[in-house]
């Protein structure tokens, strides 16, 4: 490694078949090992905290003992200059200015775009969030504002929205420098500029006195390539570049592609195919060193975890430019052979794929000292991963970490800011009132939790009206009223705290109060619980933040766009064998099983996107890196990661609504290997995992009841859902199982029943048997603020005609001498031994004295073979209670039976359907031999209570999953 001729660089390359960190390592110490103090006297400059963790582990395994190690300085780190300044500035150099917030950046900008505007602060903070990555872009590149501006001429030739774009970004890359200068800070960016230039000034007049390793660094930003370019030629110092291709194989007429060509304006632009290229960043950074390719050479030492030479050559032909790909026919066998380490693994949804990779690292643990990575951008893929080796114990090392706004303290915010944005949504309340940190803890959070849950069944059913006080109206028995009475002063004071708040200085300082009132300091524990309390701090107390307003209706979406970029890495560190990995963390690094998941289109690569603020005619004129080169750095990537002694590439042909496009990068392996070798049994595995190894269905189910245990008193509608579902009977009057109605409950079929009988019983109770009055009390119902503003659109027309047909068939049945003499009346008869019972919608007085049972119906009324086959006995039985003597008023036989039904019937609103289709008498004997026979076998007798015993005439599902409809229905059970 010693360097041929003074001056020439020394650039090297370790190619993806070997381990990176492990190969430096091993020539790190080969060369400045043999004294120990000779290798702690350098410094190694890498380019993430990540990287320069696994490079110390690697020191660690390659030393095999105690060793003094070289300073491991990351410059991509975010605090770079805090790093620089630390590690490699010198205290008596000139200053550098500080940099500003990122957050306060976030806010002025943000301040600047909202000014004149009609959209809210959230849309101003994402469209400050993608300037400042815009203006980043520029910094880094080292493009001035003038060159931007200069550009006016050229963005007349743009479409009018990218005018007005360009507009309002000249006007704030000019008067943005003047704002950082009152201030007295510069970009994070430019910060970056300034000290790696200095440090490159100062390494070319005054070589430092140990050596220097700059490794993995791929950034081809200026001032980087610079640095770098300044370290390759220090008498002690060194470039190591990963995966870099050879001519041996790449050859120099790809590799000569890869350079862009020359306008005639004279701005260099590459094609969007090169640009894609894996190989591109790379040429793109020598270039900028004024290194050759010839001129970089490679480390001779191979470390652990390496795979056969052959495979770089192979990788790199499968990821050839397309215009060379025809190159794939004349390949010899050993150029495109992957060898026997590389499998792939096709799976068919995105949960048999995780399952199938946590298989394949917990089947990793049970060699010793045998190490494996998941490689993935697919955040859902990991944390998938992830949960499923929970279930062997086994924490996996994220690297990626829990984004701050999924952890327990953040969603407790979030539930709050929900409630007082929402003004006390009955869902939201019982969120907040259920959350792990909210009630206290040991007997406290019992008590706590039953009043909860007597709250949870109070609030079932329509959404009451808004506010705290709505919530009272909800509120039935003392029992409720004193549960939410010991509930609410907690809420009321949090949701008070967050009323006045309204900048967002404000409100993060009215989240850390209201959130202590809630959980008190358990909202502050934990790796989530810190990480909360820094970020809130950071928020509240950032310049701007105060000057930043949001609306009632946007402070959640507010708060959640600031957290979306946080994350919370736990202390401590997962299993030391097994770790998950996102693409920037897994550059360098190598395990002796590496997989490779989510390879589909939009994944692996991910989709390379647009720049909001930039046109790219502009980006190309200006030298920027088009959108496309995203997509070679994560071939680069992939390239990189291939290199392992076992390999597993796996994808999931379909995701959760549609199939998936396999990754152009699988696609490539697999054309030019002719198919990889597939891991089906992997596959297999993931889905028989929990696959039961018998599976015998129940049985129909027929429970047997003693007969004491069989109610002797039941409501008329039972004995309909008795004779068509015993079952259902069992569930509901023995076993005393009831569905609940949701919480905010749409007002459904049910609860408009229920209206349209409160109606027509007040009409008559206080407005005499009126028809004239029914509606004007219809108007008054619909203006009812209870009543949803879709469903009185909806609805309102609909019932209206219902209701006017009704008040005419009242009318005229006034005039034939049949008055209304009852509503929702009472009544009750012992019938066989049974005590049977119910309430007659409206009962009139006939002129011959005989009663008359109606039952509304706002939905449809009994088909006429229900009514003929005994299905729909409701009437009929009703009828019999009449006969026995069982009301108050309109006892005796009924002269009839009707069903009433205001909905739409062959295209008119309102119908009259009787009961009977004979003679009254006849029909009530054919019920009371239905209801004896019923009484005799099932409430007297021991018929079991038989699941779904006529199906056709049960259509209600609330007991289908208590009897386990699936597993037994119409499978010949």
């Amino acid at each position: 490694m010693s360097r041929d001729e003074a001056g020439d660089p020394a650039v090297f390359s370790i190619p993806p078949h070997r381990s990176f960190v492990d190969a430096l390592a091993a020539g790190l110490i080969a060369k400045h090992g043999h004294d120990p103090m000779s290798l702690a006297r350098g410094a190694v400059l890498v380019p993430t905290n990540r990287a320069a963790r696994s490079l110390r582990d690697a020191f660690v395994r390659a030393a095999g003992e105690g060793t003094l190690l070289p300073r491991l300085v990351p410059i991509g780190d975010p605090e770079l200059g805090d790093r620089l300044g630390t590690a490699l500035d010198p205290l008596d150099g000139d200053p550098v200015p500080p940099a500003i917030d990122p957050e306060e950046r976030l806010f002025l900008l943000a301040s600047i775009l909202s000014r004149g505007r009609e959209e809210g602060t959230v849309a101003a903070l994402k469209e400050a969030a993608d300037l400042a990555r815009t203006l980043d872009q520029l910094t880094v590149e080292q493009v001035s504002p003038r060159e931007l501006l200069a550009l006016r001429q050229e963005s007349q030739q743009l479409e009018a929205h990218w005018q007005r774009l360009f507009e309002k970004l000249g006007l704030i890359v000019d008067a943005w420098p003047e704002l950082l200068a009152e201030r007295g800070r510069i970009d994070l960016a430019e910060r970056r500029n300034r000290l790696l230039g200095a440090l490159s000034d100062r390494w070319k007049a005054s070589p430092p006195t140990g050596y220097v390793v700059a490794a993995g660094i791929t950034t081809t930003a200026p001032a980087v390539a610079i640095l770098l370019g300044t370290i390759a030629r220090l008498p002690d110092g060194m470039i190591v570049l990963p995966a870099l291709a050879r001519e041996r194989d790449m050859p120099e007429e790809e590799w000569a592609a890869l350079k862009p060509k020359d306008r005639e304006d004279g701005v260099s632009v590459p094609s969007t195919t090169m640009l894609a290229h894996p190989q591109y960043h790379l040429r793109l950074l020598l270039d900028r060193m004024k290194v050759g390719r010839g001129e970089v050479r490679e480390w001779h030492r191979r470390g652990e975890a390496a795979s056969a030479p052959e495979r770089s050559r192979a990788v790199t032909n499968a990821l050839a430019a397309a215009r060379f790909t025809d190159k794939w026919q004349q390949l010899e066998a050993i150029d495109r052979r992957l060898g026997q380490g590389v499998k792939a693994a096709i799976f068919p949804d995105p949960a048999s794929e995780a399952m199938g990779i946590a298989i394949r690292l917990r089947e990793v643990l049970e060699t010793p000292g045998k190490t494996a990575a998941l490689v993935t951008p697919d955040r859902m893929l990991a944390r998938r991963v992830s949960a499923i080796l929970k279930r062997w114990k086994v924490d996996a090392d994220d690297s990626a970490g829990d984004p701050l706004e999924q952890t327990t303290p953040a969603i407790l915010l979030q539930h709050l800011m929900s409630l007082a944005e929402e003004d006390v949504s009955p869902i939201t309340l019982l969120s907040l009132l259920k959350h792990p940190l909210v009630g206290g803890d040991g007997p406290a959070r019992g008590d706590w939790l039953r009043d909860v849950r007597r709250l949870d069944l109070a609030l079932r059913g329509p959404r009451p009206p808004a506010g705290l006080d709505g919530i009272e109206t909800m509120l039935r028995s003392d029992a409720d009223r004193e549960a939410w009475g010991r509930l609410r002063p907690p809420v009321e004071q949090a949701i008070d705290l967050l009323r006045g708040a309204r900048s967002i200085s404000e409100i993060a300082g009215a989240l850390r109060e209201a959130g202590h009132v809630l959980a008190g300091d358990r909202l502050w524990q934990g790796a989530a619980g810190r990480e909360l309390s820094v970020w809130i701090e950071r928020i509240e107390n950032t310049a701007g933040s105060d000057q930043l307003v949001l609306a009632k209706n946007e402070q959640l979406a507010g708060i959640r766009a600031l957290m979306s970029g946080a994350r919370v890495r736990p202390p401590y560190q997962g299993h030391p064998r097994i770790q998950i990995l996102g693409l920037l963390e897994a550059r360098l690094l190598q395990s002796d099983v590496m997989i490779l998941g989510g390879l589909n289109e939009g994944v692996w690569p991910a989709d390379s996107g647009t720049d909001p603020w930039l046109a790219p005619r502009l980006r190309r004129i200006l030298g920027l890196p088009g959108l496309d080169y995203r997509i070679g750095l994560a071939g680069h990537d992939f390239m990189s990661t291939l290199g392992a002694p076992e390999v597993l590439l796996t994808r999931a042909v379909r995701d959760r609504s549609a199939p998936t496009i396999a990754s152009r990068f699988l696609l490539r392996l697999e054309a030019m290997s002719a198919g990889l070798p597939r891991d089906d049994e992997l596959v297999e595995l993931a889905q028989a995992i929990d696959r039961p190894g018998t599976h015998e269905p129940v049985k129909r189910p027929m429970p047997l009841v003693p007969a004491e245990h069989r109610p002797r008193k039941l409501p008329v509608t039972a004995v309909e859902k008795l004779r068509a579902d015993p079952y259902a009977f069992y569930a509901q009057r023995i076993l005393g199982l009831r569905a609940l109605d949701p919480v905010e409950s749409r007002q459904i079929a049910a609860w408009q029943g229920n209206r349209v009988h409160d109606l027509f019983d007040e009409w008559f109770k206080q407005d005499g048997p009126d028809p004239d009055t029914i509606m004007p009390r219809l108007e008054r119902m619909l203006a009812d603020d209870a009543i949803h503003p879709m469903l009185r659109a909806l609805w309102g027309p609909r019932l209206r005609e219902g209701a006017e047909y009704v008040a005419q068939q009242i009318a005229a049945d006034i005039a034939a001498n049949r008055v209304p003499a009852a509503t929702e009346l009472k009544g009750e008869a012992v019938l066989h031994g049974v005590t049977l019972y119910g309430i007659a919608d409206r009962i009139d007085r006939c002129a011959n004295g005989s009663p008359a049972i109606i039952d509304y119906k706002t939905g449809g009324s009994p088909k006429r073979d229900a009514l003929k086959a005994g299905f729909a006995l409701q009437l009929g039985l009703l009828g019999l209670i009449a006969e026995a003597g069982g009301f108050e008023t309109g006892q005796g036989t009924p002269a009839a039976l009707e069903y009433w039904k205001l909905a739409k019937e062959r295209g008119t609103f309102g119908s009259r359907l009787a009961a009977n289709e004979g003679d009254v008498q006849d029909y009530l004997a054919e019920t009371d031999a239905h209801l004896k026979r019923l009484v005799a076998d099932y409430l007297a007798g021991y018929e079991p209570f038989t699941a779904k015993l006529n199906p056709a005439y049960a259509p209600y599902r609330d007991y289908d999953q208590l009897m386990r409809l699936e597993e037994w229905y119409g499978r010949g059970a």
